[in-house]
Parts: C-alpha cells; structure tokens; sequence
C-alpha cells in the first residue's frame, strides 16, 4: 500500500550545509554592479573589497583594533594560513569532535610535525573544554559542521591566556554570537551562513595575533598564500582591500549584496533569530518522533546551523544504506538537496537551517522526511 505524500512542499529545497542557501531574495540581476572585467587593485574594486571587509566588521560586531582580511581557498585556506604562520612559537593544543577540527589535527601534527597535545571527542560529543590549559595555543572549531556540535559559549577560555586562540568559526559566524574578545584568530567563509559564492575565506586578527605575527617567525618555509608580514611587519593592506591574490569581483559582488540582506532582517540579531527558528523546528520534530534524534547528545551543544541527525528504529538493517536511502528519495521529489551525512560522520542527515533558510521550507520539508522514512521502513 503506498505511503500517501505530504500536501505541502518547500518553496526551495536547498539545505546543503554548504555551498549553503542563498538569501532568500536573490536573483543574478542584483549582481549587475560588480566590477567585471577590471582589476581589483584599481579604485572600484578596491571599494568594493573594503566595503566587504568593513560590512564584515559591522554586522558581526567586530572591534576596530581587530584586522580581517579576505584571503584565497575559502575557510580551509584561512585556517591554514593561521596554523602555517602563527604556530610553533609554544606549546599547542589541539581540540577536534567531528572531521575538520581532525583535518586541522593531521595538518598540525603530520605536516608542521608540532608536538601538540590533542584532545579528541566521538561524534555527538565535545571535549572537556574545562580541561583546556590556556597557557597554551589553542586550535578548535566553533561549531563542528559535519557533527552538528557547538561550544556553548566563551566562558571557558581565559580572558588572562598566555597563548592565542584559533578557531574556525566557518559555519558559526553570522548564527552565532562570537566573543571577540576570547578569539585571537577566528577564520570563516561567506559560502555558508550568508550563502555566499564559494572559493574565499575570511581572517579576523586580534592585537595578540598581530603581535605574534610581527614577533615569531616559524621554522619552516611559508608559502606565498600564507604570508602576512614583510619585514616583521603586517601587510597591512591585505586587511584594507589588496588580497593577496586575485578575487572573483563576481563573488565579492555576491557578498555585498548577502550583507545587504543581513541588514535587511535585522544583522546579526535578526540571523541568529532566523537560524534558531529553523532548529527548533528541527528539535521539534525529533521530540515529536521517536526513530530519529539530533546526533549532538548536550542541548546546550546542539548547531543551530548544521543539524546533524542520526536514525534510531530498531527496524533499519544498514544505518548507512537506509539514511542514503531516505536522502534519496527526497532529492528525487525535490524536497531536499543535499542533506545526506558528510562522509565521514556516523550515518544519517544533515539539514542546513542557517539565515538564509525559511523556517516554512524547513516546517514544509519535516512531513516529508517522515514520509521518506516509512517508505524506505516498507521498503527493507
């Protein structure tokens, strides 16, 4: 007997965690102002790369001492940028609960070959942040995207470190309320929460990250992408506009009009608001439902970003093939794109409920993940 489908369907069915969902009112024709075809050195598109800097620093509420700077490969490129260049100077520990912060591991420990102390936590869970020694350097992801495992807040790093924070805070900023003043480095791309055209990342220093830049030189040879002082100064003008290499005027485009948008649903109160409705619509769902539950075991440490979820019906012979299964059939109806677990995470969804996903997309797509479920239930 077939499974009668929901009546509603999502207007748009884009919750990839990444390129994610562009602002709801996009449309190609509100780029026609990029500066196509000129250089990006040259008047207009210096502008346009300093207005994107400074409308970073407004809507995210970043100090005026703080330096960001739009830097090349996306949010990856930031962090390495970070690692390459800041650490060696002390000891290092290194905090990783899902697949990026253990990439950042492997960079750290196999590559750069620092003998950091590591702290790992499964899926689902987050390390012992009580534990953290802050005499040390510390490298850690703000939100784990493919676990869906936040850090609750600031409160656990030490206003008196000795050592600098690192953080990747790629699918944290502009959902999250990021404490500038615990963070040092903190890096991020505009492809995920603003739904930004990929292949750029940001770099946000403190004054004791500038410090450290201008005072440490590390042992090993620093690739051109990677350098950010001259002399044992900072290139300041990569934190004005000149990046350091050429910027698609197009994407910079996009992230202009992204930040307009961001104003227009009230900053980083307004997308915080938005991104919190979506999850809860989410939470909701897996309280309502007892074959299905958010993959992060703490609340207090549940993404409300990438909402990671796993299946728990007794009835499923492969967690792997039935989660595929289920993510399957609803691309087919064109219910929901790109929702299937990140590859190295344990079997199960993953549903993008950033800002600039509408919490009635995400209220339509729900029915019909249950639908899926007893469908692919019948089917084994």
């Amino acid at each position: 007997m077939a499974i009668e489908q929901p009546a509603t369907r999502p207007a748009n069915p884009r919750f990839s965690s990444g390129p994610c969902a562009k602002p709801p009112t996009f449309e190609l024709n509100k780029l026609a102002d990029a500066a196509l075809g000129r250089s990006h050195r040259a008047a207009v598109g210096k502008t346009k790369l300093k207005d994107a800097i400074e409308g970073t620093r407004e809507i995210l509420g970043i100090p005026a001492d703080y330096k960001i700077g739009i830097v090349p490969a996306s949010d990856t490129g930031a962090v390495e940028m970070a690692l390459w260049s800041m650490l060696g100077a002390r000891k290092v520990e290194m905090l990783a609960w899902e697949s990026f912060g253990a990439g950042w591991v492997t960079d750290v420990v196999k590559q750069l070959k620092i003998d950091a102390e590591v702290k790992t936590a499964d899926y689902g869970q987050i390390v012992d942040l009580a534990s953290v020694d802050f005499a040390n350097d510390v490298v850690f992801t703000w939100n784990g995207t493919t676990a869906g495992v936040r850090v609750p807040n600031g409160d656990w790093i030490a206003d008196d470190r000795e050592g600098i924070t690192i953080c990747d805070a790629t699918s944290a900023a502009f959902a999250m309320d990021l404490p500038w003043d615990k963070l040092d480095v903190t890096t991020f791309s505009w492809q995920k929460v603003l739904g930004g055209e990929a292949a750029h990342g940001i770099i946000v220093l403190s004054p004791r990250a500038v410090e450290r830049l201008e005072t440490y030189t590390p042992a090993w040879p620093l690739p051109k992408i990677f350098r950010m002082t001259k002399g044992g100064k900072l290139i300041e003008g990569i934190f004005t506009g000149a990046t350091i290499n050429t910027p698609s005027m197009l994407a910079v485009e996009d992230y202009l009009f992204a930040l307009d948008w961001a104003r227009s649903v009230g900053g980083l109160k307004g997308l915080i608001a938005r991104a919190d409705a979506n999850a809860q619509a989410v939470f909701d769902f897996c309280d309502a439902n007892d074959w299905i539950a958010n993959l992060a075991e703490d609340a207090a440490t549940q993404s409300n970003t990438s909402v990671c979820l796993k299946f728990t019906d007794d009835r499923i012979q492969d967690g792997a093939a039935f989660a595929k299964a289920v993510a399957k059939r609803l691309e087919a109806e064109n219910i929901a794109l790109d929702i299937g677990a990140y590859r190295d995470a344990p079997a199960g969804l993953r549903i993008w409920c950033g800002g600039t996903v509408e919490t009635a997309d995400i209220e339509a797509m729900l029915p019909w993940l249950a639908w899926a479920f007893e469908a692919e239930i019948a089917a084994q």
